[in-house]
């Protein structure tokens, strides 16, 4: 997969937005890496704030349409891991401002 297209697939899931949190998926650090195959199988690795979070049925459905708006993605599989377990760290200096959060 071409660096242009993970760009613009990272891209489409900054329109992702942490429903409690109010910022994107992306900023937040959740997503650990986006690949794309040949036959248009994207597959998400991603993690969430926390273990038992509630929303993550809805933010797994929201990136699975995010990423249906790209021509080349024809399904998306999510798959959500503990390891590394996120950490306020990840967040890019946008989330962090957003959420008020200091180094």
């Amino acid at each position: 997969m071409d660096e242009e297209l993970k760009d613009s697939m990272m891209g489409a899931l900054e329109m992702v937005v942490d429903p409690e949190l109010g910022v994107d998926i992306v900023n937040l650090g959740l997503v650990y890496d986006v690949d794309l195959n040949e036959e248009g199988h994207a597959t998400v690795t991603m993690t969430l704030t926390s273990m038992g979070c509630p929303l993550a049925g809805t933010i797994v459905e929201q990136v699975k349409l995010a990423l249906a708006d790209l021509p080349e993605v024809k399904d998306t599989e999510v798959n959500i891991v503990f390891n590394p377990p996120w950490s306020k760290d990840m967040m890019s200096r946008y989330a962090k401002i957003a959420l008020g959060v200091r180094d």
